[in-house]
This record gives structure tokens, C-alpha cells and sequence, in this order.
């Protein structure tokens, strides 16, 4: 309020300074007055002395009452002819000494970590999930079981079944490690809640494989991102169908859909590359074509550029489920984009020119 007190005596007053300054005059008049000393509340002639409240608590701890509420405690010493204090007065004096709870035993759910995952490169977290297919009548389903690479949103494995099966989740999840030749102790798997996820049969196999397992939290829809906006990037196609006829025509569509995706589809969030072409070191050539065409582009009509050449997005250094706040954790982040970053420019500069992609795994509920 010193500010206040500067500008009344510049403006000629109180009331214009606190104008100015959009203060209330009342908050300034209440900040001048002097502080009250904190006055002890004196004790009610009513309330019970300390010898008094003593006995209330022994009487409700004792072993006769120990196990019912004031109220019956209150309602027995009536009949008994003793009165020691009202129904709210025991409650008080049991508040007063941390006593009320609820007593009896209450199931505590575990308190579940949230999952930080850090993905700087392919192969090294998948999310996995399955989603229901509607069947050729009411109340059929097939069963989708869908492993996505998280850093370069590449399908690496697929299942169609006519039913959610832990011993079906464990063979495509040993089939694409084999085929991604992934090794151990270098992936992550990721996954929801669900009984195949959290299987006996899939947990044994992943800890033969060394391969981490970590799952999303119970009631929190944004744990497993990259896998629902993968589901729904399929049922949003034009293409995508009501219904399915039945299983061999959910595998036609399949074959189609994750063929288009991992090949055509331009992602958003990879600079508008095609999965396959992150995930298979194929990102640095696609770049490097980008950058000589609109080179070419902006070398013919400069003057359609005014802010100078245009240039080429391109995916992400780093890909986060839940990334953590804390200071330690951004500089490891920095650290991975830095590198990215210059394996990029050193893929742009010298293009890569691997073009064999493997196909997707398929596999059948009866073979």
C-alpha cells in the first residue's frame, strides 16, 4: 500500500490514487489499521472439565464399549441411571482425540504408478491393445488384436480372431518379436488392463524374452494413447464397414487397411511420412527428395515465397506416453532430439537407400 501512499500525496488525495491504482479504498483503509492481539477464548461455563472428559473417553474405550457408537454407549448408561454428557459431546471428545473412523476394515486400492515411456527409436515401445469388430449378426464380434511401435506408429503385428485369447496375444507377441528380431532387454511393451494384458501365459513369455511390461492406470482413458487413435483412425475410413460378413471378410479388410497404413498413410504426427518409412531408415531419403523439390520449386518462382525456401518437417527426436515434468528427465529429452536431430541431418546429406519392408504378421485362430 506504500504505492497508494505515494500517489494520494501526487494526485491530491486518497480516493484519486486509489482510483489510479484500482485499489479499494477499503482494502487500504483495513491494511492501516493496527493489528488486534489474538484474545484466548475463554471457556464456556458448560463444558466439561478435564477430569470429566477423562472419564468419557475411558468409559467409551473400555472393553464393554469399545465396539459400539455413542449413541448406544449413551442410551445403556441411561438405563444404568448414569448420565455423563450428550450424544455430541461424546463424539467431540472423540474427535478431539483423533478417534473417529470408520472401524471397520476398508479395502484400499493400491496406489498405481503413472507410466512414463520414452521412445527415441523403433523397436523400443510397443502398445498393444484389442478392439471388437461388429460380426454378420447382433451380438458377434471378431477380435483385433493390433502391436503398434510407438515411435514410428508402424503396425508391426496383427491378429483377427472370433475371440479374446491369452494363449492367441502370447503367439503374436512371440511372432513379431521374432520377426523384428527384437533383442533382450531392449523393448518395452505397453498395454491396457485388460485380462490378456495382464495374463499369467503373456507375462511368462515376456519375462523369458526380457522384454519390460508396463500397463496404463485403472479408470484413465489417456494411458494408451497411440493405440486408440490408431483404432480410430481404421473405423473413421470411409471404406470401414458396419458389419462384417464374417472372418474372412474382416481379414480382407485388414489386409488392406494395415497395408495402406504402414505404407500410404502420410502421419500427421511423423512430418507426414509414412510409418514404414520411419520405421525402416527410410525417413532421411524421403527428406532428402522433399528438400529438392521445393528447392526446385522455390529456385523457379522465389517470389511466390516471401518468407524464403520452405522447409521440410520432420518426425519426431523423442515420443512420450505421459512425459514427466521434472527438470532431469528434459534434459535426457534434449539430449535424444539433439542426437536425432543430427542422424537426420546425416540421413538428408546421404540419403538411405534400403527399401525392403517385411510383411505384417497374420495369423489365423485355427491354423
Amino acid at each position: 500500500m506504500a504505492s497508494v501512499d505515494q500517489a494520494a500525496g501526487e494526485l491530491g488525495g486518497t480516493k484519486p490514487a486509489c482510483d489510479a491504482l484500482g485499489v479499494s479504498r477499503a482494502t487500504y483503509y483495513r491494511s492501516r489499521r493496527p493489528e488486534r492481539p489474538a484474545r484466548l477464548r475463554p471457556r464456556p461455563p458448560r463444558a466439561l472439565r478435564d477430569d470429566e472428559r477423562r472419564v468419557v473417553l475411558d468409559t467409551l474405550n473400555s472393553e464393554r464399549f469399545a465396539d459400539q457408537p455413542p449413541a448406544q454407549v449413551h442410551a445403556a448408561l441411561l438405563d444404568e441411571g448414569t448420565y455423563l454428557c450428550s450424544v455430541r459431546t461424546m463424539y467431540r471428545i472423540l474427535d478431539d482425540n483423533e478417534l473417529v473412523r470408520e472401524r471397520r476394515n476398508q479395502l484400499r486400492h493400491p496406489s498405481y504408478e503413472k507410466p512414463e515411456l520414452l521412445a527415441t527409436r523403433p523397436n523400443q515401445v510397443w502398445s498393444w491393445d484389442i478392439t471388437k469388430l461388429k460380426g454378420p449378426v447382433t451380438w458377434s464380434y471378431f477380435y483385433l488384436y493390433v502391436i503398434l511401435d510407438i515411435f514410428s506408429r508402424y503396425v508391426v503385428g496383427w491378429l483377427l480372431a472370433d475371440r479374446e485369447s491369452a494363449t492367441l496375444a502370447k503367439r503374436l507377441v512371440a511372432e513379431t518379436c521374432a520377426k523384428e528380431k527384437v533383442a533382450p532387454g531392449q523393448l518395452t511393451l505397453h498395454a491396457d488392463r485388460g485380462t490378456s494384458m495382464r495374463s499369467k501365459a503373456l507375462g511368462q513369455l515376456l519375462a523369458d524374452l526380457s522384454i519390460t511390461k508396463t500397463h496404463s492406470r485403472p479408470h484413465v482413458s489417456d494411458d494408451n494413447p497411440f493405440s486408440e487413435s490408431h483404432f480410430k483412425t481404421m473405423k473413421y475410413r470411409p471404406e470401414f464397414p458396419d458389419r462384417f460378413g464374417s472372418h474372412e471378410d474382416g481379414l480382407g479388410f485388414c489386409r488392406f487397411f494395415f497395408d495402406w497404413y504402414n505404407t500410404r498413410h502420410h502421419h500427421s504426427g511423423l512430418g507426414f511420412l509414412t510409418p514404414a518409412q520411419v520405421h525402416h531408415g527410410l525417413a532421411g531419403g524421403a527428406l532428402t527428395h522433399r528438400v529438392a523439390v521445393l528447392a526446385r520449386a522455390h529456385a523457379a518462382h522465389p517470389e511466390r515465397f516471401p518468407n524464403g525456401a520452405p522447409r521440410v518437417a520432420a518426425p519426431p527426436a523423442a515420443v512420450w506416453i505421459n512425459p514427466p515434468r521434472d527438470t532431469s528427465s528434459t534434459v535426457v529429452r534434449e539430449r535424444d532430439v539433439c542426437d536425432h536431430e543430427l542422424e537426420l541431418h546425416r540421413a538428408i546429406t546421404k540419403s538411405n537407400t534400403r527399401s525392403h519392408i517385411e510383411p505384417l504378421i497374420e495369423i489365423r485362430p485355427n491354423s
